[in-house]
C-alpha cells in the first residue's frame, strides 16, 4: 500500500492549502510560470498523492506503484509542489523553479526528479504514453493503477482522442483519467476558442466511463478517486474511466479566479503577499 495516506477531509483540505501556498512562493522568485491551474488543481493533486494513489517517496521506482502521468506540464507548479510536500525532495528546491541547471524546469523533465513518471509539455501526448503504461502493465500481469492528469484544452488537438479511441479499444479498465475542466486557456475561455462541451457526452460516446465532481470539494474528490482506484485495480473494468473534475482556476485567490490571464501569469512581490494572506486566512478556516 501507499506510504503516505491521509483519511480526513480536513488534514487533506490542509495540504492543499500547503501545495497552494507552495506554488505562489515558488513562482515568485521564477518569474515565469502558471498561477491559475496550478491553484485549480490543488485539491486533485492532494488526494491523489496523499490518498489515493499507492507510491513510496522513498522508492520512487517501486515498481508496485501506481503510475502518474502529467498531460498538461504546464501546470508543474503543483506537481512539484506535492512531491515536495510528499518528501520526493528537499523543498528548498522550489526556489529554483525555472532556473537554468534547476531539475524543477517549467515543464517536468523525466529523470531529472524523483517521482515524476514522464516529459510533458506538449499538450496532447499524456494519455497516449498513459495507454502505453496501461498495456504494459496487462501484458505483464500487473495490477497497479495509471492515472493522466489532463487539461481542458489539449483536448482540441487530435492525439487526445486517437489515444481515447485506442484506451476504448482495448478495454484498458486500468486507467483512469481526471480532466482539469476550468473552461480557461492561455489565450481566453475554451467555450470561445474552441467550444468543448459536452464532455461528458463525448467521452461516452467513445466508449468510456465517465463520472463528474466538483474538483475542488475535497469530500467528492476523496469519493471519486477511491472509487476510481477500486474499479481499475481490481482487473474487471472493461471501459477506462474519465474523471472530469470541474475546477476553479486560480482557487484560493480572489484576484485570479476565472481569470485567463492567470493562466501563464506568475504573481509579482505585491501579489504574491496578497494572495499568501488570502491562503493563510482560508487555513485558518479549514482548521476552525
Amino acid at each position: 500500500m501507499s506510504a503516505i495516506r491521509l483519511n480526513s477531509i480536513p488534514e487533506l483540505e490542509l495540504k492543499a492549502n500547503d501545495i497552494r501556498q507552495d506554488v505562489i512562493r515558488m513562482l515568485l522568485p521564477a518569474k515565469s510560470g502558471h498561477s491559475a491551474g496550478p491553484l485549480g488543481m490543488a485539491d486533485i493533486f492532494a488526494a491523489l498523492y496523499f490518498h489515493a494513489a499507492v507510491h513510496d517517496p522513498k522508492k520512487p521506482q517501486w515498481d508496485g506503484r501506481d503510475r502518474i502521468v502529467l498531460s498538461n506540464g504546464h501546470i508543474a507548479p503543483v506537481l512539484y509542489s506535492t512531491l515536495g510536500e510528499a518528501g520526493y525532495f528537499d523543498k528548498k528546491l522550489f526556489s529554483t523553479l525555472r532556473k537554468f541547471g534547476s531539475p524543477l524546469q517549467g515543464h517536468p523533465h523525466r529523470g531529472s526528479l524523483a517521482g515524476v513518471e514522464t516529459s510533458s509539455g506538449p499538450l496532447g501526448q499524456g494519455l497516449s504514453q498513459a495507454c502505453g503504461m496501461a498495456l504494459a502493465a496487462r501484458m505483464d500481469g500487473k495490477k497497479h493503477v495509471i492515472w493522466c492528469l489532463m487539461s481542458d484544452g489539449e483536448h482540441e488537438e487530435g492525439q487526445t482522442w486517437e489515444a481515447v479511441l485506442l484506451a476504448a479499444k482495448y478495454k484498458l479498465g486500468n486507467i483512469v483519467a481526471v480532466m482539469d475542466r476550468n473552461y480557461i486557456q492561455i489565450d481566453g475561455p475554451t467555450e470561445t476558442i474552441m467550444p468543448l462541451d459536452s464532455m461528458s457526452a463525448k467521452y461516452r460516446a467513445f466508449n468510456w466511463e465517465v463520472v463528474e465532481i466538483d474538483g475542488n470539494d475535497m469530500g467528492k474528490v476523496v469519493k471519486a478517486l477511491d472509487g476510481a482506484r477500486a474499479r481499475a485495480a481490481s482487473g474487471s473494468a472493461q471501459k477506462p474511466l474519465m474523471i472530469i473534475a470541474k475546477t476553479v482556476p486560480g482557487m484560493g485567490v480572489s484576484f485570479m479566479i476565472d481569470k485567463y490571464e492567470w493562466h501563464g501569469k506568475p504573481p509579482n512581490e505585491e501579489e504574491a503577499k496578497k494572495a499568501l494572506a488570502e491562503l493563510e486566512a482560508g487555513r485558518a478556516k479549514i482548521k476552525a
